[in-house]
């Protein structure tokens, strides 16, 4: 696999299939996502516009070749809340700008470096979470039963219900229509996802989910016209707003208050806005980049100021906050993505099917497009991924599992936290365990134990130094070696100075130390 260099378009045959289905993704999460948001079925295109801005103005700013941003659902428990609080749409537009602000400035002062200590195992938890997750999420969806909105990740649901709850009530209030297309449409995409499939010339341009939403829209009309008993209708299908006049179309589109600039709870809101937002698209980041077949290296401060830019234009015009999300980003790789073309030709296609076609979009049913997210969900959670973390050991396998189980019990950021915890636990134990070489040798006047250092020895790793030196035998002779060591921290050469001069005379050992200077020793005697 290669990948053409030559100019932004060398790579389109790859790309505008890729960003057809990010478009297909995108379209039921940006709509879910805005309802939950807001809980106002007149602000549903806030989350198209958001959708918009995360593919073509983020996605012309960012230098992350295959990362997608738009509206997230980590960020839905903070819109509402902040909607409750400022009790105006537009003044949580202003925060939204502010946000952006923050973030931008933020870029600008490197806090990207962030994104570069998040373990590995905590990341491919992360993607196993969230394939588990889509899967759990969609099968309702799936069955018919659309309750939840699309793109939910969070455990514990605002309705009282949870992630197995619904899987319960998806059973009992199934619908056969939309179990016939959802078995279609991944019959049908696991079909275009053979070999032999992509060996046709015409199926390596038009993705195979273009099919399934084809088919998804012709099996309903067909229930229609043969079987009304199983005709899917309202919160069963797409609902994009259409506007039936210009001016009506761009009432869809709100500015911020900005007189609201009087209200400290807004500065509250946007600072943390930014965080979480900032956050998310650091670990999105991250875990695409691991995707990313070509394994390129996205530059995080960038991609802070794109994400900035993005939700200052987002909240001036009447959209909600975005961030990359991987689930966009990961469909955009399975898909063949090569560049970042295809992040803002999804977004093309978004706007422009949301003006020019919005009535031909509301005959789509959520199964087909439930469908293609479970093939999505799969292909994040493969069993090989968690038989490659077993096999190096319990060191990564262990925050693996735990970030995963955390997780799908909580939501994305907590499972995260959780995750880290843990992760963290053991890069300690293992800096603990692995600062000094322990070398001990019998000479005719005594015992000679040399203590070899490591190239960084930290605080981390005071701990187990500290416990060598007082577990030393009484009467030898030790030689503390650091000739070899790049960085030794204050902390350890305070230990080794405090056991040199106070606690070796007391117990008759003799300390030698090489390449180790002298500190002063704040407090000491």
């Amino acid at each position: 696999m290669s990948l053409n260099k030559n100019s932004p378009f060398s790579n389109l045959k790859y790309d505008f299939p890729s960003g057809l289905v990010v478009y297909l993704v995108a379209l039921p999460l940006c709509l879910g996502i805005a309802l939950a948001s807001t809980g106002r079925s007149d602000l549903l295109f806030s989350g198209i516009i958001a959708g918009v801005v995360g593919g073509i103005v983020v996605g012309s700013i960012s230098k992350s070749s295959l990362g997608v941003a738009g509206p997230a659902a980590g960020l839905v428990v903070i819109v509402l809340n902040a909607l409750e609080t400022l009790g105006s749409f537009e003044a949580f537009l202003l925060a939204v700008v502010l946000a952006g602000a923050i973030q931008v400035i933020a870029g600008l002062l490197k806090a990207g470096i962030i994104g570069y200590y998040f373990p590995s195992s905590v990341i491919k938890g992360m993607l196993a979470a969230i394939g588990i997750t889509l899967i759990l999420k969609e099968i309702p969806h799936a069955f018919g039963y659309d309750a939840d909105f699309m793109g939910d990740e969070a455990f514990a649901q605002k309705d009282g219900q949870n992630t197995f709850t619904e899987l319960w009530n998806a059973v009992r209030y199934s619908s056969t229509g939309a179990i016939i297309i959802s078995a279609v449409s991944l019959g049908l995409l696991i079909l275009f996802d053979r070999p032999f499939m992509k060996r046709i010339q015409l199926f390596r341009f038009i993705p195979g989910a273009l099919f399934v939403v084809a088919a998804g829209i012709l099996l309903n009309l067909g229930y229609a016209a043969f079987a009304p008993e199983l005709v899917l209708t309202g919160e069963h299908m797409v609902q994009l707003p259409v506007a039936s006049s210009a001016g009506e179309f761009f009432g869809f589109f709100k500015t911020p208050d900005f007189s609201a600039f009087q209200n400290v709870e807004v500065y509250t809101i946007a600072v943390t806005l930014a965080i979480v937002a900032s956050l998310e698209t650091l670990l999105s980041v991250e875990a695409t980049d691991k995707l990313d077949p070509f394994k390129r290296s996205t530059p995080t401060n960038r991609e802070l100021i794109a994400q900035g830019i993005g939700n200052m234009t987002s909240g001036l015009i009447g959209g909600l906050p975005i961030t990359q999300v991987i689930v966009r980003s990961s469909a955009n790789i399975d898909s063949g993505g090569r560049t970042r073309m295809s992040t803002i030709i999804h977004g093309s296609i978004l706007l422009l099917s949301a003006v020019l076609i919005p009535a031909l979009l509301n005959y789509i049913p959520l199964a087909s497009l439930a469908a293609i997210l479970l093939l999505v969900g799969y292909k994040l959670s493969k069993f090989s991924l968690y038989k490659g973390m077993y096999a190096l050991g319990k060191e990564q396998f262990i925050p693996f599992v735990v970030t995963i189980i955390a997780i799908l019990s909580t939501d994305l950021l907590k499972g995260i936290a959780v995750g880290m915890v843990v992760a963290i636990y053991f890069i300690l134990r293992k800096n603990y365990q692995h600062s000094y070489h322990y070398i001990k040798e019998q000479h005719r006047e005594g015992e000679v134990i040399t203590l070899q250092l490591s190239e960084e020895v930290t605080f981390l790793n005071k701990g187990s130094i500290n416990a060598t030196l007082e577990n030393l035998p009484d009467g030898a002779t030790v030689i503390i070696d650091g000739s070899k060591s790049i960085n030794i921290d204050y902390d350890v050469l305070e230990i080794i100075q405090d056991f040199k001069k106070h606690s070796a005379p007391l117990r008759n050992i003799t300390v030698e130390t090489r390449g180790i200077n002298d500190v002063e020793v704040v407090g000491g005697h």
